[in-house]
């Protein structure tokens, strides 16, 4: 079993990449404006600079600086993708992340 080791650290900059689970699709690219909505409406509420970001069909890799006294990334991952599912289109969730 593979074991993640997370660091927090409050105004820390991290570098994240996020994976479909079905790399053959082109959900990410084929839906580029909802993906920049759930981006900017989490980041009016959990504000975060993105100081540089990649988006392909069905990844993309992004770096991160978050405020001096936050450290809380999981939680502005968990929204931008709750945000991104919830306003997709179709909803079919089984495609999207498997199952």
């Amino acid at each position: 079993m593979t074991q993640y080791r997370r660091i927090y650290k409050k105004g820390g900059c991290y570098f994240f990449t996020v994976a479909l689970n079905n790399r053959h699709q082109t959900l990410l690219t084929d839906n580029i404006a909802l993906l920049r909505l759930a981006f900017y409406t989490i980041k009016k509420k959990y504000p975060f600079t993105i100081n540089a970001i990649v988006i392909m069909p069905d990844h993309l890799h992004c770096i991160w600086t978050l405020p001096q006294n936050d450290d809380d990334y999981s939680l502005r991952w968990r929204l931008i993708k709750t945000f991104f599912l919830s306003n997709y289109p179709q909803r079919n969730f089984a495609q999207i992340v498997g199952g």
